[in-house]
């Protein structure tokens, strides 16, 4: 997928949240660290750093959501973490993103931190990350991930 589209993807699904640019795609993609699994309506994109991954996004086109994309492409960078010898991934999420939270929930993702008042949401309140992590060899070869 290339930078103008996981830009273009991103935006689309950000809900009023700041996307990234396609610079700042651009930038991060060739970076040895970066793993990226994509379909045309979804990404997972995250980085791999000695035996831990962090899930930096995920993102799905709004018109295409509950069909199992997210979890495919979840699953397929789990797949490649663990290929670059990554046993953990961790990831951040609103604490107000019912969805996302219900999708890593599913997957075993397990709560491990909060960081007060991190989403900064125009108009009102910040709302909290919530900081999860899971053990990755497990993950990748769960029948039910993918």
């Amino acid at each position: 997928m290339t930078p103008d589209a996981l830009a273009r993807l991103h935006a689309a699904a950000m809900d009023g949240a700041r996307p990234w640019s396609r610079d700042e795609f651009a930038d991060l993609l060739p970076r040895p660290e970066t793993v990226l699994a994509a379909t045309p309506q979804a990404f997972a994109l995250g980085r791999v750093l000695l035996d831990e991954a962090e899930l930096l996004m995920l993102a799905v086109d709004p018109a295409c959501r509950r069909n199992g994309l997210g979890r495919r492409c979840l699953h397929d960078l789990h797949v490649q973490a663990v290929a670059r010898g990554a046993v953990r991934i961790f990831l951040e999420v609103d604490a107000e993103n019912a969805a996302a939270r219900a999708l890593y929930d599913a997957m075993g993702y397990e709560v491990c931190g909060r960081r007060r008042g991190y989403y900064a949401h125009p108009g009102r309140p910040a709302s909290d990350a919530i900081v999860m992590a899971c053990a990755l060899p497990r993950l990748a070869r769960s029948p039910c991930a993918g």
